[in-house]
């Protein structure tokens, strides 16, 4: 099957703009009323305009692409939806759901597809900002249409190092178990004058903005664990496009599906051909990881 990826990602910006992000943004902060995902210890909600968005995202593309698969946050059945081979949109409508909520400006739609199981198509688009970020392989990514040098941008910056870096982490929905507590002792390692030492911590609320935000060079990391594939989908697109990598979360993991349920991004890097100083990156990242991350 021949598959026009720059056509689908165009199509995927039009979808975006013109008919999610508008919902989105007039929503936001109306939600009173809300679901706990995961059970009355966790903080993960989902609202009805999350779904109201999935089924609007999923009509229009079973409209223009009936072949293809669809895997969307909110129609997921644990054990039962699997990404195959298969063309598939991996869809997260409202990525930042607590942002919504709270109407802080930080909630997306992130719409993605995988060949052979790799992303190569991602749109990301933050209508509170008017802030669009896609890509697909092999061409490059955009920020509002326009190309994106990511090369210059990251010959402007400093090289990559970790004591010199900003890192996005989020505690996530489940406040409880070894999950947890390997979050907060690895926050410490990181920021510990004696281990990682880094700048600083950034939480944006959503994984998607996150990753297209490391593509552009706004933030150096992200390490999370507990995230699912439509969240990480479209920006891991993004982000390869620019030449940053995902890895685990966890020491050693080099390769990873994009179901892996933890995930260590990071940003490319100027006068770095060979990967080594990303690779050095990740290698001392993973030195601040106290414990192992483990999803069901």
């Amino acid at each position: 099957m021949s598959i026009d990826l720059l056509a689908i990602e165009k199509f995927l910006c039009t979808l975006s703009t013109e008919k999610v992000g508008p919902i989105i943004k007039k929503k936001s902060g109306t939600q009173q009323i809300y679901d706990l995902k995961t059970g009355t210890r966790a903080v993960d909600i989902v609202t009805a305009i999350d779904k109201e968005v999935e089924k609007l995202i999923w009509d229009s593309l079973r409209k223009e692409y009936p072949d293809f698969k669809f895997i969307g946050e909110e129609s997921y059945v644990k054990g039962v939806t699997k990404i195959t081979d298969d063309p598939t949109f991996i869809v997260d409508p409202i990525d930042g759901t607590t942002n919504f909520v709270h109407d802080f400006p930080f909630s997306c739609t992130s719409l993605g597809l995988t060949v052979n199981k790799e992303p190569v198509v991602g749109v990301i688009y933050n209508p509170h900002l008017d802030l669009l970020f896609s890509a697909s392989k092999g061409n490059g990514i955009r920020v509002n249409g326009e190309p994106f040098d990511h090369q210059a941008k990251m010959e402007s910056m400093s090289q990559l190092e970790l004591n010199k870096s900003v890192v996005a982490l989020q505690p996530g929905s489940a406040r409880e178990g070894n999950n947890f507590l390997t979050k907060m002792k690895t926050y410490q390692s990181l920021l510990a004058c004696d281990e990682g030492f880094v700048h600083g911590f950034r939480n944006l609320g959503s994984s998607a903005m996150t990753i297209a935000y490391i593509a552009t060079g706004n933030l150096d990391a992200y390490w999370d664990g507990g995230c699912y594939s439509w969240d990480v989908c479209a920006g891991w697109c993004i982000l390869r496009e620019a030449g940053g990598t995902i890895v685990g979360a966890n020491p050693g993991e080099w390769e990873i599906g994009v179901d892996n349920r933890s995930y260590l991004a990071v940003r490319g890097s100027a006068n770095d051909d060979d990967g080594s100083i990303q690779k050095k990156y990740i290698e001392d990242f993973w030195k601040c990881v106290k414990g192992k991350l483990e999803y069901n």
